[in-house]
C-alpha cells in the first residue's frame, strides 16, 4: 500500500513537465487555479494516476477470480478474449452510433465482455475432451484475433480508426475526472462483491466436487463471479482500452506471496495490479519523452514471457 502511494505520487510528479513533490502536495491540498503546475496536477496528472490504479486493480482482481473459478492458471481478461470483446463493441458504437455518451460506451463495453466470454466458453466446451486450461487459452486467443480483425475492418471502412486506436494501444492518457466518477461506483460494487465471494472462490478453487461436498452453491458462485469479472473488465476497457496481461501475471505473483486463500489474494492482487499499471504508465511517459509509449506494449513485455512459461507447464499446479 505504501509502495502504491509513492507510485501514484511519482506518477503525478514526473512527466513532460517535472514537478517536485512539494508542489504536488500543494497542488492536491492547496490548489491555486492561477498556477500552471497546479492545473497540470489537478486536470491531467491526478485523474490519470487514479485511473491507472483503478484499472490495474480491476484487471488483476478479474484475473484472480477467473483463475480461481476455472482452476485455469492461463485465465485472464486479455487471454480469454474479454478485453477484445469490449473493444470490439466500442468499435461498433463508434461506427454505427456516433456521439455515444461516455456511459453509453461503458455499456457497450460490458456487452462486448459478456459476448466474448460466452463465445470462448462455448468453443472450449464443444471441443473433444471438454474444457481444459490450454483449450480455453487457445479459444480465447482465437476469439481475440477474430474480434480484433473485425474491429480493424470496421474502423477502416467507417473511417473511425483514429477514434478507436486509443482502445487498442491501451493507456490512461487524457483521462478526465468524469471517468473517475464513473469508475468509483464500479470499484465500490465490483470490488466489494469480489471480497464477499473470496472465501467461496477459495473453496471452488479446490475443485467443483470438493466445493459441492462442502455444501457450496457452485453455480451461484460462478454466476456472481462472472458478473464481477464482466463489470470490472468492461469498466476498465471503457477507460483504458486493451491493457493486457495484468490479470494473468498479478494473481500468480500474489499467490506466491500470500498463499492460496482468496481472502488474501483478491485484496493483495488489487494493490499489486494498481501498482503495476501506475508504474507502467509512468514508464510509458519516461521511455521516449515527450512522446508516449502505449501502456499495453509495456505490460505485454512483462506478460508474454510469463504466458509462454505458464502455457509450457500446461496449467499444472494451480
Amino acid at each position: 500500500m505504501i509502495a502504491l502511494f509513492f507510485g501514484i505520487a511519482a506518477s503525478i510528479s514526473l512527466g513532460a513537465a517535472d514537478i517536485d513533490f512539494r508542489t504536488v502536495w500543494e497542488g492536491v491540498f492547496q490548489f491555486n487555479p492561477d498556477l500552471t503546475a497546479h492545473q497540470i496536477i489537478q486536470e491531467l496528472r491526478m485523474p490519470r494516476a487514479i485511473a491507472a490504479a483503478l484499472v490495474g486493480a480491476f484487471l488483476a482482481v478479474s484475473g484472480a477470480i477467473m483463475q480461481g473459478m476455472t482452476r485455469n492458471p492461463l485465465a485472464s481478461p486479455s487471454i480469454m478474449g474479454i478485453t477484445a470483446g469490449s473493444a470490439f463493441m466500442i468499435a461498433i458504437a463508434f461506427a454505427f452510433f456516433p456521439g455515444t455518451s461516455y456511459i453509453g460506451l461503458m455499456l457497450w463495453s460490458f456487452v462486448g465482455a459478456g459476448m466474448s466470454a460466452c463465445l470462448v466458453f462455448a468453443i472450449g466446451s464443444f471441443s473433444k475432451g471438454g474444457l481444459t486450461p490450454v483449450k480455453l487459452a487457445l479459444a480465447g486467443t482465437a476469439v481475440s484475433a477474430l474480434l480484433s480483425s473485425i474491429s480493424s475492418a470496421i474502423a477502416i471502412h467507417f473511417r473511425v480508426a483514429q477514434d478507436i486506436s486509443f482502445w487498442y494501444a491501451g493507456g490512461v492518457a487524457g483521462t478526465k475526472w468524469i471517468s473517475i466518477q464513473i469508475l468509483l461506483p464500479v470499484a465500490v460494487i465490483g470490488l466489494c462483491l469480489a471480497f464477499i465471494l473470496a472465501r467461496s472462490i477459495t473453496v471452488l478453487s479446490l475443485g467443483e466436487e470438493v466445493a459441492k461436498g462442502l455444501g457450496q452453491r457452485t453455480v451461484l458462485v460462478k454466476v456472481l463471479g462472472t458478473i464481477v469479472v464482466l463489470l470490472l473488465t468492461g469498466a476498465a476497457v471503457s477507460v483504458a482500452g486493451s491493457v493486457g496481461f495484468i490479470g494473468l501475471v498479478i494473481p500468480h505473483i500474489t499467490r506466491f506471496l500470500v498463499g492460496v486463500d482468496y481472502r488474501w489474494i483478491i485484496p493483495c492482487a488489487a494493490i499489486l495490479g494498481a501498482l503495476l499499471l501506475v508504474l507502467a504508465d509512468l514508464g510509458a511517459r519516461m521511455i521516449n519523452p515527450p512522446f508516449e509509449t502505449p501502456v499495453g506494449a509495456i505490460t505485454a513485455l512483462i506478460g508474454v514471457p510469463f504466458f509462454l512459461y505458464l502455457a509450457r507447464r500446461e496449467g499444472r499446479g494451480l
